[in-house]
């Protein structure tokens, strides 16, 4: 069970979406609140654990291909959440041991645990910035230390822009961090949307995600439909197998059994690239 001891001024009395998502990930950083947040999350939304689990594979999937098929050597991370196994540097490194990794958020509680687990990694840098305000990140003086932005850099935004519920805040955030970026950069999208009524998920996805908002917890869930996740994309080259469902973006049986499959389609995924002109 985890430890109920907290940082200074973490109100572990609230849930709190990144430490509810770590008890969906069976991880040891979260709190008796989180666990019965979660615990009611899966009530209404039986597949939510797998769902997670399939979101994690594909994080681990997209970063070894960044790493080696498109030879990305630098990664920003935003909305990173609690450390975990498969972490974006623990898999970039173990096919390229130069890798660079820039992890953001802003949870106190996330950058606390971050910061404390990443101390002694080379080339390895937890930053506090809201994707919010894209200019907390860019202009932040640990970024220019860790990244070089002009050179191809791969953002990763998993699991994070789904915590904004405004569709024109999100388009412009993604829109200012593309544009700071480099051809050759690299952008991962996953994002929930509503099952396919056909699926017989969508009241239960739609359940859980009222039920983060009603227990209190420090954000909610927004769903988008498939135009508007692929509409982030804009500006960009979406690479095969385009927009997909989470198990379904290039599995690899060579990295182990692919979590997600036969799961309703909660989540939408993507990799696109930024073309040299």
């Amino acid at each position: 069970m985890a430890s109920e001891t907290a940082p200074g001024g973490v109100d572990v009395t609230i849930p709190n979406v990144a430490r509810i998502y770590d008890c969906f990930l069976d991880g040891k950083d979260n709190y008796a609140a989180d666990r019965a947040a979660a615990d009611k999350i899966i009530a209404v939304a039986p597949a939510t654990r797998a769902t997670a689990l399939a979101n994690r594979h594909f994080l681990a999937r997209v970063v070894r291909f960044l790493a080696v098929e498109a030879g990305i050597d630098q990664f920003l991370d935003i909305g990173c959440g609690l450390p975990t196994q498969q972490n974006v540097h623990e898999v970039a490194r173990a096919v390229r041991p130069d890798a660079r990794v820039a992890y953001v958020d802003k949870d106190t509680v996330v950058l606390a645990h971050a910061r404390a687990l990443l101390a002694t990694q080379p080339r390895t840098m937890v930053i506090e910035g809201d994707l919010d305000d894209p200019e907390s990140i860019l202009l932040a003086p640990e970024l220019a230390e860790i990244l070089d932005l002009d050179r191809p850099v791969a953002v990763l935004m998993l699991s994070v822009l789904h915590c904004m519920p405004d569709d024109d805040r999100v388009r412009g955030a993604v829109r200012r961090l593309r544009d700071a970026l480099v051809p050759g950069s690299h952008l991962a999208i996953s994002h929930i949307t509503r099952p396919d009524p056909a699926s017989g998920y969508r009241q239960a996805a739609e359940e859980g995600a009222r039920t983060y908002r009603d227990l209190g917890a420090d954000t909610g869930m927004t769903f988008r439909d498939r135009d508007v996740v692929a509409g982030l994309f804009d500006g960009m080259e979406l690479l095969s197998p385009g927009l997909v469902n989470l198990s379904d973006w290039r599995p690899d049986p060579a990295l182990g059994p692919v979590s997600g499959q036969g799961l309703p389609a909660t989540y939408l995924c993507g990799v696109a690239r930024k073309d040299v002109r």
